[in-house]
């Protein structure tokens, strides 16, 4: 992953789990802002209510009528005693049969007890308006949103500030690993073609096996770190292979491996026409699997490698009898080593995860320990 990448993924996480933490204070502050809200609207309705009772006192009997006042924030009316409308400018059916302050839904009543056959033989005076919270959202959101912003982009310098010390020195570390590579890489090179001239000229002998079988076991570990390094930053093209002949070629390799162990491999290659595949990617597949079998198996035991098409798919086994996986899901971890005693640097089958879930492949695993594993690979069709 890269850097930004880190940064930015786990600034979000940071920041999530600021926002959550906020939520349960948020809340409590929503529900004390809209009770604030809702007092002070409570507060007019009474203050309104007062204009109402003194212009109601101020009607003079000898007047012709009396004009009950209007405004246009909120409407109000006269009730008798059983909450019937004397004069009411209220559009709405109440609900509410006590007096005192009452919310449904949007609306707002004040049902106000007025002194008994004073105003008009009304026996409460009622006022409604229509309330809104969405100021309180408004702030509430606003507040949410400052603080996630500010959050985030406090810890994504935080981070980026943090992690540049680790930055610099992973830097030197694939600075140090690719020219480590590459030094490895040129005597493995010339240790090879000394042994293949050697061998041409004089005759096989088993200390030259062995150290060709060793070349091979070194090959094998360059190059899956080498693809470790690499594959993030290349585009591995796909091409046509031949895969019957890939995997007999792969086989012949290891031959000489296996011979140190004296392991015999079966192999059983059927014919499976062409696969559309990386062959970089393939080999890592197909030597890991051939490697690690011989890596876990017992001296003087066998090997069985089979290559079958069956429903259109093109199926690949590695079946061993060596000492067994306790753990299956573990293996693809990368570092994980089940058996230390074993060498190794428990990269081979998590390089071999990424690539099957890159290209689809289905994965099988039997294994029982101290008898063995069989590993399944079915290609897409």
């Amino acid at each position: 992953m890269k850097d930004n990448q880190y940064s930015t993924k786990y600034a979000l996480i940071y920041t999530g789990l600021i926002a959550a933490i906020l939520l349960t204070p948020l809340f409590f502050y929503f529900i004390y802002m809209k009770n604030i809200y809702s007092i002070q609207n409570e507060l007019f309705l009474k203050e309104k209510s007062l204009l109402v009772i003194k212009a109601m006192q101020e009607y003079n009997q000898n007047d012709e009528y009396f004009e009950y006042p209007r405004f246009k924030t909120f409407q109000s009316g006269l009730y008798d005693e059983k909450f019937q409308p004397i004069f009411t400018l209220i559009d709405s059916k109440i609900n509410y049969f006590k007096d005192g302050y009452h919310l449904d839904g949007d609306s707002a009543y004040l049902i106000v007890k007025l002194p008994k056959d004073r105003y008009f033989g009304a026996k409460y005076l009622i006022l409604k308006n229509k309330i809104s919270f969405a100021v309180v959202y408004e702030k509430v959101l606003l507040i949410l949103f400052s603080v996630v912003i500010f959050v985030f982009v406090l810890s994504l310098l935080f981070l980026k500030m943090f992690a540049k010390p680790f930055q610099k020195m992973n830097k030197q570390l694939d600075n140090f690993i690719k020219d480590s590579m590459h030094e490895i890489n040129t005597p493995l090179s010339i240790i090879n073609v000394n042994i293949d001239l050697y061998n041409r000229k004089n005759e096989k002998n088993k200390y030259m096996q062995r150290m060709k079988a060793a070349t091979k076991v070194l090959s094998n570990i360059y190059n899956d770190m080498d693809y470790l390094i690499k594959h993030e930053r290349l585009d591995y093209e796909k091409k046509k292979i031949n895969f019957s002949l890939f995997v007999k070629e792969r086989i012949e390799y290891f031959a000489e491996v296996a011979s140190m162990k004296n392991i015999i491999i079966n192999a059983s290659i059927e014919e499976c026409g062409i696969l559309y595949m990386n062959d970089k990617q393939l080999q890592r597949l197909v030597d890991n699997n051939i490697s690690n079998a011989i890596k876990y198996s017992y001296e003087n035991s066998e090997i069985d490698i089979a290559l079958y098409k069956k429903d259109g798919r093109c199926h690949l086994s590695f079946k061993d009898y060596g000492v067994g996986i306790e753990k299956t899901k573990k293996i693809f971890s990368r570092y994980y080593r089940e058996n230390i005693s074993k060498g190794g640097f428990g990269i081979g089958l998590n390089i071999v995860k990424s690539i099957i879930v890159q290209e689809n492949i289905e994965l099988i695993i039997e294994s029982k320990l101290h008898e063995g594993s069989h590993f399944l690979y079915i290609f897409p069709e």
